[in-house]
């Protein structure tokens, strides 16, 4: 039980506050009006002319703070509270994802190392309830083995998506005070307050993903 406490409880506690965080934030921001007017849909077009990317489609999808970048498809999803939206955390979450639209066009390394694992990972999350079922309510140990590779594949993929996602934030908060889409002083600090909420969440992921693949190795351990 204590083992479950520190590799699964507590790693669970610190992605709920991270959520939080985040909708704090947005919610707090997204009644800030930018000074510029921009929307997130046109930050986003903004962003790109500026950065001579004309092949990129920006799309308006339903869901709260279910923004993303589709290198696949080249899309840029935007929430409808982003889409439409001037406010700076409208603004703030456009740059962010427009952000991984301009890693994308410059080969940026740890986004092609993503790219790559992508489908191993979406494989290993398909079959990861099974493996875990079977081997701990069974006790299936040739199941609990690939349930710890599963889990192992999943911290890789959240490690290698925690410096794509601080890139992509580190170049927003450039970017939208070089295009003065956004103002120094609380425009500034609210993009700040959104994306730093924003990347808690990533490194929650990661945590979380590595607790588990601890906690079924210390299992693992123990039945052998």
């Amino acid at each position: 039980m204590q083992d479950w406490l520190i590799f699964i409880g507590i790693p669970l506690l610190l992605g709920i506050w991270a959520q939080a965080k985040v909708r704090g934030a947005f919610a707090k921001y997204s009644q800030v009006r930018a000074s510029s007017g921009l929307t997130g849909a046109e930050t986003a077009r903004e962003i790109m002319d500026a950065a001579q990317i004309h092949d990129v489609d920006i799309v308006q999808i339903n869901g709260m703070l279910g923004d993303h970048y589709d290198p696949t498809q080249k899309r840029l999803c935007l929430s409808t509270a982003t889409y439409g939206s001037p406010s700076v955390a409208a603004v703030g979450i456009a740059a962010h994802e427009t952000g991984h639209a301009i890693q994308h066009k410059m080969a940026y390394a740890p986004l092609q190392w993503r790219m790559t694992i992508v489908p191993v990972t979406q494989f290993a999350s398909q079959i990861l309830p099974f493996a875990i079922f079977g081997g701990l309510f069974f006790g299936f140990f040739g199941l609990l083995k690939i349930g710890i590779l599963c889990y192992a594949v999943l911290a890789v993929f959240q490690l290698v998506t925690l410096p794509v996602e601080f890139d992509a934030s580190r170049r927003a908060k450039i970017v939208l005070g070089q295009l003065g889409i956004i103002q120094a002083g609380p425009e500034t600090a609210g993009v700040n307050a959104v994306l730093n909420a924003a990347a808690l969440t990533y490194v929650a992921a990661f945590v979380a993903a590595l607790g588990n693949l601890v906690w079924l190795l210390t299992l693992s351990n123990r039945r052998r």
